[in-house]
């Protein structure tokens, strides 16, 4: 049996949750990213073909930070360097980034763990002043592994559609940075959450972000969608996700999913 068969064979025994969230004109998004705009800018019947076929099309646009995303260790810098000592002025407006950018993030293949912080306190979803802590994690989570990607659920996925209280002037609930040193520590490749900003905000040093993105090289996914995922309660589950191959990027939309096994 070759290694695709065997790969199918035992993905033929799971089913993939979708944790994205969906891309419609008002979506919540970080007053720091432009919003997610849609068009249709043809409609059936504008140009009909000789055997009478037709067809529409739309134009978007979005920041690459808008919606379910990865941030690129280039998102952040601090004191003028970024991951790894890289130049942060190598930049333009035209061209983007030099280093660490979204299009040298490889297609996403890895053990995912589900922390359900909110599930934890028995809560729908966590108030806005609620700062996750080490603790929090250590009673939500399985043993975390070197590589592997660790996502938190606060409930705020379930506010999507409320695009002034999921975005709360920028107010909303996260891990503090004792919590993104605990997660760092166990050499994670990528952390994310159902929140704007992924870290508890307000946050005027953003150091959960320096801290993962400049000091560690540990991505981050914001705008998830885990209510299914929390739901199923699966011990672990295979995250699978790519960003777009913008070059120069900081960040990119994602459409990610877990497998989790089918009686999960």
């Amino acid at each position: 049996m070759s290694a695709i068969d065997l790969l199918l064979g035992n993905l033929a025994g799971c089913r993939a949750i979708d944790l994205a969230q969906p891309y419609y004109t008002g979506i919540p998004h970080h007053p720091a990213h432009p919003p997610f705009l849609y068009g249709l800018n043809k409609k059936h019947g504008d140009y009909v073909l000789p055997g009478g076929g037709s067809s529409a099309s739309e134009g978007l646009a979005l920041g690459a930070h808008t919606g379910t995303h990865i941030d690129a260790l280039c998102h952040f810098s601090c004191c003028g360097k970024m991951f790894g000592g890289a130049d942060a002025a190598a930049q333009t407006y035209p061209g983007g980034l030099e280093h660490h950018t979204v299009d040298t993030i490889a297609p996403i293949l890895r053990r995912g763990l589900l922390l359900d912080v909110a599930g934890l306190h028995g809560m729908d979803e966590l108030p806005m002043d609620f700062v996750v802590r080490p603790e929090h994690l250590e009673a939500a989570g399985s043993e975390i592994r070197t590589g592997d990607i660790v996502l938190i659920r606060t409930g705020w996925g379930r506010l999507w559609d409320d695009p002034a209280r999921f975005i709360s002037q920028v107010h909303s609930p996260g891990p503090g940075l004792d919590a993104a040193k605990w997660l760092s520590s166990r050499g994670v490749f990528a952390v994310g959450s159902d929140t704007a900003p992924f870290e508890f905000t307000p946050s005027p040093e953003m150091s959960v972000h320096v801290h993962l993105l400049v000091e560690s090289g540990i991505h981050i996914m914001e705008c998830l969608n885990l209510e299914e995922l929390a739901a199923a309660k699966p011990s672990e589950f295979l995250f699978v996700a790519t960003p777009l191959k913008i070059r120069g990027g900081t960040g990119s939309p994602i459409r990610p999913f877990a497998f989790v096994e089918k009686h999960a």
